[in-house]
């Protein structure tokens, strides 16, 4: 069982789980740049706003590696779903390039 101290957006706490310490702090270090990320390019100040555009972030990522290990194993081609977020993922990129 592992421990990890959060410092991070302003709050500050520490938690305990069913991993390695040190796999939880690859985890928060990963979980940071994001967020840091997430400030430089979504101009979002508000702690809460800056969790979720980065738990957001998060899923994004995770959801096209499922995506892409269902097509492997699948060799399925892009469904209806995945080729809707495609474009909408582009669209939101091009809005932010404009609003920039």
């Amino acid at each position: 069982m592992g421990s990890l101290q959060i410092d991070l957006l302003g709050s500050s706490f520490a938690i305990k789980a069913n991993e390695e310490s040190a796999y939880l702090e690859k985890l928060l270090g990963y979980y940071k740049r994001i967020t840091e990320e997430v400030k430089k390019t979504g101009g979002l100040t508000k702690p809460v706003e800056i969790a979720i555009m980065s738990g957001i972030t998060l899923v994004d990522e995770l959801y096209k590696e499922k995506s892409k290990n269902a097509k492997l194993l699948n060799g399925t081609k892009e469904t209806d779903d995945e080729e809707a977020e495609r474009l909408t993922l582009r669209m939101i990129d091009r809005i932010d390039k404009a609003l920039e």
